[in-house]
């Protein structure tokens, strides 16, 4: 049981840690220009950093359930 809960564990921590960069990568791809004339793909890498910045935190919440499991079923 606790060889799949880390296992689960290392999943959602590749999880934040993908989330994270793909939300860092469309911040730096909204240059400048686009945020000036406030077109339609500096929305469209708004709502890209927005659910990247939801998936992380759901990988988050998700990585802590699992710490604390893997804590009680240590004790």
């Amino acid at each position: 049981m606790q060889t799949f809960l880390i296992i689960v564990l290392i999943a959602l921590m590749i999880g934040v840690v993908v989330s994270l960069v793909r939300g860092i990568i469309a911040f730096l791809q909204a240059n400048k220009a686009d945020i000036e004339a406030g077109g339609v793909r500096q929305k469209e890498l708004q709502l890209k950093q927005n659910r990247m910045m939801m998936n992380r935190i759901m990988y988050q919440a998700g990585a802590i359930v699992i710490v604390f499991l893997l804590l009680s079923l240590t004790r």
